[in-house]
């Protein structure tokens, strides 16, 4: 499993305990507005609103928020105009990054991404220059806890549609096509277990880093993701198990 997946993971754990709301809360209604533009507001019939609204739900998000945020993307109610970005750039040890941002301006956007890799011994790059290492994938995670027995849940994933399993993490997590998100998500869902679920970039190389050029990336992607308009951070870098744990302690 990439380090992007790894780090995501412990801040999940951490975020649990700390997270702040307001700033959560923000990134999630624009997904949800986004997500009912792009795809209507049957979250049914529209994967990617389903997954919105399960985080909402499970970041404890009220219904009117979740319902006004649909209708906002709808257009049954006026709302900001958002518009969704993908740039593309470098961190330290030369580690490629994705970043996914969702804003109401595009100016503003560009100039804080800039500064923010600029100020974490990075750079912006040019559209291509690093995404042709990731790949879009379906990412569905599985609580370690549900599956009493690894060998039959590895199966019925399999049998769902799965491309690959990672078993030694909490959740377990299940990469598929994106177009088979939903397929396998259901299927898994119809076997009982809790089921959360999103799109994400997996990177075709890694790039091992260490020390310090680990602590510096670490803090960047930090500092990327409190950005009021980053979504997500994707990155092909690969750190140690037991150093990420010790960088999350000093990071805080």
């Amino acid at each position: 499993m990439s380090g992007h997946n790894k780090w995501a993971n412990i801040k999940h754990r951490k975020g649990a305990q700390d997270a702040k709301r307001s700033k959560a809360f923000t990134k999630i209604i624009r997904e949800i507005t986004i997500a009912a533009r792009d795809g209507g507001g049957d979250a049914d019939a529209n994967p990617r609103l389903r997954s919105a609204v399960d985080k909402a739900k499970a970041a404890n998000m009220p219904k009117d928020k979740i319902e006004t945020a649909i209708k906002k993307g709808t257009g049954e109610l006026e709302g900001e105009e958002l518009t969704e970005l993908l740039y593309e750039g470098y961190g330290p040890a030369g580690v490629a990054l994705l970043i996914s941002v969702v804003t109401d301006n595009k100016n503003r956007s560009a100039q804080e991404i800039r500064h923010l890799l600029s100020k974490g011994n990075g750079s912006l790059a040019e559209a291509g220059a690093v995404s042709w290492n990731f790949e879009r994938k379906g990412l569905i995670k599985v609580p370690k806890e549900e599956v009493s027995d690894m060998e039959e849940f590895m199966m019925q994933a399999i049998e769902a549609g799965a491309e690959d399993i990672t078993e030694d993490t909490d959740p377990i997590e299940i990469t598929v096509e994106p177009d088979l998100t939903s397929e396998v998500r259901e299927a898994l869902k119809a076997d009982g277990y809790s089921i959360e679920d999103e799109l994400t970039y997996n990177p075709k190389t890694t790039v091992n880093i260490s020390g310090n050029d680990a602590e510096k990336l670490l803090k960047l992607l930090d500092n990327l993701e409190d950005n009021d308009d980053v979504q997500q951070v994707f990155g092909n870098y690969d750190i140690d198990d037991a150093e990420l744990e010790e960088l999350s302690k000093k990071l805080g």
